[in-house]
């Protein structure tokens, strides 16, 4: 009698023991799909073989880059200090400016702007034109401030890189720098999240070849793009760029030429029958 009274609680122990390693070994599992969205960094979880060891390894995420504040600049499509010239026609999206030159410097045409023409004086294209000469003092300051912050940048996360000619590359978020001329012969891609920042130091002349594009991909934005020269930029003809180029010297679009971004310079624009768009 003694017997048949042990042997089944033996068996309702042995039955609590298992339940209980099964609830553990779900408990477990269940963390480690969680943690995967448990953070904007990367998170992988390795695969093994047992059930009862899992490792989890935490991809580096990209260092943090501050926007370029551009102020009043940032409303602009094109600002220039000493002159816009013009072929006809162009498609410029967004307004434009002159200061401190006249705006008899600016010669493009009301039809070729879908926003509004800035000038500091009486000069510059009629109808349309508008005199604000403290706002373009203010939009202009801003714009050398925005390109001292962009060429203070220390620590690069890469250094001439391609050593000066990137054509064929996926650039991905971070600092850049080149301490002489970069090029870009070939198509390039830059590629990057939406909020993601991109900030490309150029110590020399930036040129583009013709027909060559810069693009676009997973949600990168050309506001979010800052192109910071010390020399002369040059795009071929025909081709297409995306981004923020703020210029201590010129920027000169050949014929065709697009960009999604904002021409900023230090002294003069040229343009030949281009299309121009300020990114929102």
């Amino acid at each position: 009698m003694r017997l048949i009274l042990i042997l089944p609680v033996t068996v309702l122990m042995v039955a609590v023991l298992i339940g209980s390693c099964s609830k553990d070994d779900n408990s477990y599992k269940a963390p480690l799909s969680s943690v995967m969205q448990a953070s904007n960094n990367s998170i992988v979880v390795s695969p093994v073989a047992s059930t009862s060891l899992k490792s989890i390894e935490l991809l580096s995420a990209t260092s943090s880059l501050a926007a370029v504040n551009l102020g009043v600049a940032g409303n602009f499509a094109i600002l220039s200090k000493t002159g816009i010239t013009d072929v006809y026609k162009s498609a410029i999206l967004g307004d434009i400016g002159t200061s401190p030159i006249t705006g008899a410097a600016l010669l493009v045409s009301c039809a070729e702007v879908v926003g509004t023409i800035y000038t500091v004086d009486a000069g510059g294209p009629l109808p349309c034109r508008v005199t604000s000469a403290t706002m373009l003092t203010t939009a202009v300051g801003d714009m050398q401030a925005a390109y001292l912050d962009a060429a203070g940048r220390i620590n690069p996360d890469f250094l001439n890189l391609g050593a000066g000619s990137i054509g064929g590359l996926t650039l991905t978020p971070g600092l850049y720098k080149w301490t002489s001329a970069l090029i870009i012969p070939t198509d390039v891609k830059i590629s990057g999240g939406h909020n993601d920042i991109f900030i490309f130091q150029v110590a020399g002349t930036l040129k583009m070849s013709s027909a060559v594009r810069v693009t676009l991909t997973g949600g990168a934005q050309a506001k979010n793009i800052f192109w910071v020269t010390s020399g002369a930029v040059t795009f071929g003809t025909t081709s297409h760029f995306e981004g923020n180029i703020l210029g201590q010297t010129g920027i000169n679009l050949q014929t065709g030429a697009s960009i999604n971004g904002r021409m900023l310079a230090q002294t003069a624009v040229t343009l030949q029958m281009n299309t121009v768009n300020k990114p929102q």
